[in-house]
């Protein structure tokens, strides 16, 4: 028989009144329990009843549990968010993971306000037992359905670096750092950024030893043993966006060597033949500005000059030589060679940084035949960039404010940093014997000084050629859009100027494996 709204608030009454003698009315609060079996008003009444009284009944906390959680599958939205609410009251002692598992399941729900009230709930319980909480997110992540592993780690990656110190406390750091390399062994590329995210917030990787610990997960699973297939997608996605992650993570303490290393012995020498992971991306181009942006913070090399080497190599690639004259002095090629001011302004400022660490090797390591071609080039693109310049100041002469927003004004502004950047680094290397002493702030970072000044423990972006701010956030998630080409007016040394893009960025494909491979199905239904 079903229990009805008077029985409810007769044993309520009963159980309110009995205070120290609470546990003598047992059957009062199985009468209690019996109420999510009723209507909707006694469904809601239960919903707060029973966790009121829930700690003076140990014996009937597995049945009082299992009320609560029907009222939380019921299908009526005003009950089960009434359910949720009273959740957290259940979180104690050893409840507390079942509690977090619980909350972690109900996060699939698309009901708003309802998944509005499942994060409270589970913020609520972080304040009472973190590590328990976790637990509770972690075990669903490594086992549950795939919507719910998707939610929760998206809640750590939101939610984790808005709790206080007194919560977060370094032993709970540990466990997530823990955790979080248990996931990272069967993730996709999506969840590795954000499982990033989460790990890089952690207070208690905010020293040199614990970004270096970071850079080291980042290098488990880029692979950086593995020789590069280029006609992989897959792969190379992989390759860009465990770069991407470790980037924010160098500085003059953390060095990126491993990486430049391997860009310099597997990415350049297959740099024309890269499948592309994402349509419209220019992976030549971004796999350029990101040895570029790591190339400052590259430490002792031990295929220094081999890795130079290339570099130099391939800058020639992307240097022209100028077009022979006609016996009239007129060029004999049908038209002139382009100029990709973009790949120049990378590889330019990739051979700047490392060269700094082997100074003589234009003079000692390059044979003269292949040092005048090379400066027979820089002199030829020094002519072209000069007629650029001059173009761009005089698009751009008087305009100011909102002149400046449209788009064709940014790419012009853009452009211009790209080929003064890559005049102060020509004049550099015509130096007798060659300087590398300028420094630039590549073309695509933002000179944020304020915050550069605010830390003096770290060189400004200045000062390190990267333009970098001092705080450094791990990379968003992926932007699919095409890039933007900037076409310089008509005439002499006219070409397309670097394919020149903004900071956009391509995704994983696939599914999970070791790394981002293939994860397999998870079965459905209620699992706590």
């Amino acid at each position: 028989m079903a229990v009805t709204i008077e029985e409810l608030y007769r044993n309520y009454g009963v159980l309110a009144d009995a205070k120290d003698n609470l546990s003598q009315h047992k059957d009062a609060y199985q009468v209690i329990l019996d109420g999510v079996k009723s209507g909707p008003k006694e469904k809601r009444l239960a919903a707060q009843f029973i966790p009121k009284f829930f700690s003076s009944f140990p014996e009937l906390a597995d049945a009082a549990i299992n009320a609560q959680l029907d009222l939380c599958e019921d299908e009526d939205v005003s009950i089960r968010r009434q359910a949720i609410k009273e959740l957290p009251r259940f979180a104690t002692g050893e409840n507390i993971l079942r509690v977090a598992d619980i909350l972690t399941q109900l996060l699939q729900t698309d009901d708003t306000a309802e998944f509005n009230q499942v994060n409270t709930a589970l913020i609520s319980i972080f304040k009472i037992d973190a590590k328990g909480t976790l637990g509770g997110l972690f075990s669903q992540i490594l086992q549950g359905e795939d919507i719910v592993r998707e939610r929760a780690i998206k809640f750590l990656s939101v939610k984790l670096k808005t709790l206080p110190e007194d919560v977060m406390t370094k032993e709970v750091d540990d466990f997530v750092f823990t955790e979080t390399k248990k996931v990272l062994e069967d993730v996709t590329g999506e969840e590795f950024v954000l499982l990033m995210r989460v790990v890089s917030g952690l207070r208690a990787l905010q020293t040199v030893g614990g970004r270096q610990q970071l850079v080291e997960l980042v290098v488990e699973q880029a692979f950086l043993e593995q020789a590069l297939n280029p006609a992989d997608p897959d792969t190379v996605d992989r390759l860009l966006q465990c770069t991407r992650q470790a980037l924010p993570l160098f500085s003059k303490n953390v060095h990126s060597t491993r990486f430049v290393t391997y860009f310099c012995e597997h990415v350049l020498p297959n740099l024309s033949t890269l499948t592309s992971p994402v349509a419209q991306l220019d992976i030549q181009l971004e796999v350029l500005k990101l040895l570029a942006e790591m190339s400052p913070f590259c430490g002792d090399m031990e295929k220094l000059e081999a890795n130079l080497n290339m570099l130099f190599s391939k800058l020639l690639e992307f240097m022209p030589l100028p077009p022979e004259e006609g016996e009239n002095g007129e060029n004999s090629a049908s038209e002139e060679p382009k100029l990709q001011f973009s790949y120049v302004e990378c590889l330019l400022f990739s051979f700047h940084q490392l060269g700094k660490k082997l100074p003589d090797f234009l003079l000692d390591k390059v044979d003269a035949e292949r040092l005048k071609d090379f400066k027979i080039r820089l002199q030829y693109f020094a002519r072209g960039l000069q007629v650029y310049i001059r173009q761009l100041r005089v698009a751009l002469q008087g305009k100011t404010g909102d002149a400046l927003k449209t788009e064709e004004n940014k790419i012009k502004v853009v452009a211009l940093k790209i080929t003064n950047n890559i005049n102060v680094l020509i004049k550099d290397l015509f130096h007798n014997p060659p300087s590398y002493k300028s420094t630039v702030t590549l073309s695509w970072k933002p000179v944020q000084k304020t915050e550069a000044a605010a830390a003096p423990k770290r060189p400004s972006g200045e000062a390190m050629g990267t333009g970098g701010s001092m705080k450094k956030q791990i990379s968003p998630l992926p932007r699919r859009d095409a890039r933007q080409i900037y076409n310089p007016p008509s005439g002499k040394y006219s070409a397309t100027i670097g394919n020149f893009s903004y900071e956009q960025r391509g995704g994983f494909r696939g599914g999970r494996g070791r790394g981002f491979g293939a994860r397999g199905s998870r079965s459905r239904g209620r699992l706590y």
